[in-house]
């Protein structure tokens, strides 16, 4: 996939260098090009310049991009860089990092996901842009257990949730919608961007990929 990353600080170089890790196409745009210094081992492109910039928009390949995450140092920055990317370029997985918490639930109305904490900020900011990534949120101690969650693939859109269930190694706990998370989930049926929460045993890990057509994603 191609990514675009916004911000090269704290959060911005270790998301980049993740992602150029795991072998995705990853663009790092950034004012000042000390932050660069940031990436080491990164194989993936730098462009010195703004984020709504047009000519660092179109270097970057932005038309081409799969995913856009905006985490500079700027609330402001980060909503308009990740507007312009969901609405001029259509880019479907866009993300911005916030600071102020209060603005999180106005940018999720422009359907914008937010993510605030540093410690957090790469593990959700990889599942906006990585649906399919297979990050672990929680394990025991003996990591047989673990909490897991994926954004709903649109064609379960409308299917009970109950099926998602599956025997004694995956469980569906939980749901967030909108703004709201819920746990009476038995009589739920799947919505657009869903994201469902899952309990699972090591080898529900696979079943679960199953279930919602990740295989080999």
């Amino acid at each position: 996939m191609h990514i675009i990353v916004v911000g090269c600080g704290r959060v911005g170089s270790g998301l980049a260098k993740h992602l150029n890790d795991e072998g995705h196409s990853v663009v790092v745009i950034d004012k000042n090009r000390d932050q660069f210094r940031r990436l080491d081992a990164f194989s993936g492109t730098t462009i010195v310049g703004s984020g709504f910039d047009r000519e660092c928009l179109l270097a970057a390949n932005a038309s081409g991009a799969d995913g856009f995450a905006a985490v500079t140092s700027g609330d402001n920055s980060n909503i308009l860089c990740a507007r312009i990317a969901r609405e001029q370029y259509g880019i479907t997985n866009v993300v911005a990092r916030i600071y102020d918490p209060r603005r999180a639930v106005i940018y999720r109305r422009l359907g914008i996901p937010t993510v605030a904490t540093v410690t957090w900020t790469v593990q959700q900011a990889k599942r906006w842009l990585l649906p399919q990534d297979d990050s672990i949120g929680w394990r025991d101690e003996a990591e047989s257990i673990f909490l897991v969650d994926r954004i709903l693939p649109d064609r379960l859109a409308g299917k009970p949730l109950s099926e998602l269930n599956a025997g004694g190694d995956v469980r569906v706990v939980g749901v967030i919608r909108g703004n709201a998370g819920r746990l009476d989930v038995s009589e739920m049926f799947g919505q657009e961007d869903d994201r469902i929460a899952f309990m699972v045993t090591r080898a529900g890990l696979k079943t679960l990929d199953s279930l919602l057509g990740l295989e080999g994603a």
